[in-house]
């Protein structure tokens, strides 16, 4: 099955609704706000520049990785979140996946099945990766 692009542009300052009993299967690009309360089977992305503002609600859902700015979840996530700027989990927050913030702030009663992993942690986790490996490569 071949995956569609959704594309979300900007015009003004808008908002794009994903509506209850809506499933959108393949990737959402957007530049401006995204609310989901509907069902995302695909990757969710905004470029870091846009400020975008991502808001799952708690009937909503995303089974894919997020890639968004500012991400907001109060319903399902199955994936990783990469939160440029600052996430939120709220009460009813849900996500299986590794969740990677520079801001954090999570309600009582959100759950979380995977590691929470500071920007800072995960920069300097790939640079001692890449060193191991270049230590490795120069003993061969």
């Amino acid at each position: 099955m071949a995956k569609t692009r959704l594309a979300a542009k900007k015009i003004g300052k808008g908002a794009t609704l994903i509506a209850a009993n809506t499933l959108v299967r393949g990737d959402v690009e957007f530049s401006d706000q995204l609310f989901v309360n509907g069902r995302i089977e695909g990757d969710v992305l905004a470029g870091e520049e846009t400020g975008a503002t991502l808001i799952i609600s708690e009937e909503g859902s995303v089974k894919g990785d997020i890639r968004v700015p500012f991400v907001v979840v109060n319903g399902g996530v199955e994936g990783n979140v990469f939160a440029g700027t600052r996430v939120e989990l709220a009460t009813k927050a849900q996500v299986t996946g590794n969740v990677y913030y520079k801001l954090i702030e999570m309600q009582l009663g959100a759950r979380v099945e995977g590691q929470l992993v500071h920007a800072e942690q995960a920069s300097a986790s790939a640079e001692v990766h890449q060193l191991a490996v270049g230590a490795e490569e120069s003993e061969h």
